[in-house]
Order: C-alpha cells, then structure tokens, then sequence
C-alpha cells in the first residue's frame, strides 16, 4: 500500500462510517480482508501465537489483536487506542413537532458539537434500529438514508442583523430538522412508520415487522475530499476519531512484528466514555484477561505494555494563532503530534514520550508537540482513562487538524500516513526497563 491508496481508503473509510456502528461494520471489512476472524464474547475462545482475531461490543466498539509468540506475562501486548463516535445531532425517541405547518424533528446534541456549521447542510439519518419479525424474533440491523431527507435552515440575516456579531444557539428549540410540510388537517408525520416502510420497499422479507426502538443520528451528505490549492489537505466529516480509527487498523494488517499486538476502538469518548463500550467499562480489561490468563499474569504483561493513544491534535489555525501556545503548535502535514498535559488531560510522560519519539524516528516520519496555553483548558482521551484502568504506561498522540467538531473538519494530507508509519514500529518497539 502507498500513501495515495491509504488516503483514498481513509476517505471511502468515512463515507461509509456515519455513526459508529458502520464504521465497526467498515473496520470489520478491512480485519476480513486482512485475515482476521470474528470472535464471540459469549464463546470460549480457542488462540495461538500468529493468529487474528477481532471481538466487538455493542456493535460500535471493536478489539482487533494477534497473539505473540512469548507469554503475555513476559512480553507484554503493544496496543493502540481511537475512538469510533463523533460529535453530532441525535433524534430523540419521540421526535415529531408540528410548527407552522412544517414536520421537524427533534434532536439531542450529543458530545460537545460545535453548532453553528450544522446549519444549511444536506442532512441523511443513519443508525440502528431494532425490529420485532413476524415470527416474533427480535433482529436489529443498521440502516444508512443517504438521501437528503432533513436540513436546519439558518435565520436570514434580514431578521436578525446582528448574526455575524452575537447569535447564539439553543439546543432546543433551534435544531429541531425540518423533514416536511404538513400536508393537510389529517397529515401524521411518523418517523417510526416511515422508517418501516422505507425497510419494507428494500426488503420485503421485513414485511410485517415492527420497528421498537432506534439509534439513530443525522449527518452531512458532502463527501470527504481532499481540498487545497495542491490537494494538501482532507476535508471531512468525523475525522475525530475516525481518522486514527481506520490508522490504527491499516497498521495492525499490515504489520509482521511477532510481537503481542491490539488495537481497541472505544465508544462514547466523546461524552465521557462511561458505558459498556466505553473506555471506561470492561471491555479491554476483560479482553485482556483472557489472553493473559488474568491475575498476575495480566499484572506482569500490563508492566511490560505500552497503549499509544491516537486521537486528533489542535493545528496552529493561522486566523487564531494567538488561541495556541507559541512553541508548541503544530502544522498541518508537519507529522502527528506528541500530546503533553502534565494535569493528566494526556497521559503522555516522559518514558513513553521518548518511546513515541524513537517510533518516529526509525519510521523516518517527522514529529510536532502540542501543549495548551497555560490560560485555556484541553480536552482529553481515552489515554489517561485506560491507564488508570490498566495501569499500563501510555502516549498521547494525534494529526494536527482543524475546526475540531464541526461537522466538517480539516487534516493533513500527509500526517495520517506518518502516524500509520509509527504505529508500525510501535507494534514492535523494544520498552524502557
């Protein structure tokens, strides 16, 4: 694979991630393809030193690993970390509004989504929903409109002449998606009856299925795309996290180190990660435990392992430079960024930084800082929270990128390839006693 197939996957990878239940199904596709084989949580499981394996939770988070030739107690796993959820609108449960002779729907911010972009976009709805069959079976299966059937018209600016200057927006009444005019004094707008026909006229084997529940989000029709004078750069929805998420399992197929190697793609980083797919449940612990035997051999192989967290790094935004710590900004294209905190927003420390930097270097990759100014917060990961968890030591690390959670974001054409180029040698790199 070369820098050119990568990106091009990167961007198919995206398109076809809308929540993260598909970009699980993606991920899956790309581990198939690469010879790895589904395993079952429910099933006792069956491993030998070569062998690819991958578990899900919850359909939206995902552990990919191979099995070294040493016990894990004396060699420890390399491991690496993303997340599969992004910033967005969510539909409520009982979404329906009638106003001024419009249906709209009503939404929920999930993670902190910054808003204003939301407005004046072709909206498709994607997610996943469980039905009850005919035979009286529940199945539940993803679904992905990619139809513009919502939008979030802004106010003109004729009604409120100070937009550019000091607009705000409510989260409640100033999101709901408008889906369709109301037809008439007997028109009924049901989003669940409609999502089931739409179900019935692509397959009528679901004829007489009824729909009980949904997890369903809307997103941005544009497609991911490089942009730039010169291409240098890729505009897209989700590249926090989906960016490392596809990263990390473009290096883990494509390393040959005979190593203990995984990587762990949590859920609902970005409001917390407090649940069963989150960084904070069981998920990788119990994993874990399993390939070690648990006890003190899980004990011994967490002291001998190292996570590299991936996720997104704040860019230098040349209109805001003032926004960034003068020595510790990093450029778009300029490689992945070393993440430092030392209130443990990151969970990079010295040892593991150096680790992270040898990985460039015998990657031949260029490598940029980024600290927040003392004056401002940051936002965090699930490094700080899994090495808690494990006490494993752990890096923070990610692409510069901008307009981080908008609904469109802005990366490096050049930085995700380095990243995938470090991870390589990270799968295999020798750790500090």
């Amino acid at each position: 694979m070369d820098q050119a197939q990568f990106n091009a996957g990167l961007l198919r990878y995206i398109d076809a991630s809308p929540t993260p239940f598909h970009a699980v199904v993606e991920a899956r596709r790309l581990l198939d393809a690469a010879g790895f084989q589904a395993l079952d949580e429910r099933d006792s499981w069956q491993l030998t030193p070569g062998s690819r394996h991958y578990v899900t939770r919850n359909g939206s988070a995902l552990i990919a690993f191979v099995p070294g030739d040493d016990p894990l107690a004396d060699s420890g796993v390399r491991m690496v970390g993303a997340h599969t959820d992004s910033p967005c609108l969510k539909i409520k449960p009982r979404p329906e509004l009638k106003s001024q002779g419009y249906w709209q729907l009503g939404i929920e911010v999930y993670g902190g989504a910054l808003l204003n972009p939301w407005f004046d976009r072709d909206l498709g709805l994607a997610g996943r929903i469980t039905l009850r069959l005919a035979s009286g079976e529940l199945h539940s299966r993803l679904i992905d409109i990619r139809e513009p059937v919502a939008c979030i018209p802004s106010l003109a600016i004729h009604l409120d002449r100070e937009a550019n200057d000091k607009r705000s927006i409510n989260k409640q009444t100033h999101l709901p998606a408008i889906v369709a005019r109301v037809a008439g004094v007997e028109d009924d707008f049901n989003l669940r009856h409609e999502l089931q026909a739409r179900l019935v006229t692509d397959d009528a084997s679901l004829a007489g299925a009824t729909l009980l529940d949904y997890e369903l989000s809307l997103y941005d029709l544009q497609p991911a795309s490089t942009v730039g004078w010169r291409r240098e750069f890729i505009a897209a929805a989700r590249l926090d996290n989906l960016l490392s998420c596809y990263t990390a399992v473009v290096a883990l197929c494509h390393c040959q180190s005979r190593e203990h190697r995984l990587i762990v793609l949590n859920d609902h980083e970005e409001v917390g990660s407090g649940s069963a797919a989150g960084a904070r449940g069981s998920f990788l612990r119990s994993v874990l435990e399993r390939l070690s035997g648990g006890g003190e051999a899980q004990a011994r192989a967490m002291a001998h392992s190292l996570l590299v967290s991936t996720d997104n790094a704040h860019g230098v935004h040349p209109n805001f430079a003032d926004r960034h710590d003068a020595n510790h900004g990093p450029v778009l294209n300029g490689g992945p960024a070393l993440k430092i905190n030392h209130n443990q927003s990151y969970a990079s420390n010295s040892e593991t930084a150096a680790v992270f930097r040898e990985a460039c270097a015998r990657a031949g990759v260029p490598l940029q800082s980024f600290v927040a100014r003392g004056d401002m917060g940051c936002g965090s990961t699930i490094g700080p929270i899994t090495a808690a968890q494990l006490g494993v030591r752990t890096v923070d690390v990610g692409v510069p990128t901008f307009a981080m959670h908008s609904i469109r974001e802005l990366a490096g054409r050049d930085d995700a390839w380095s990243l995938m180029q470090a991870l390589g040698v990270c799968f295999s790199l020798p750790l500090p006693r």
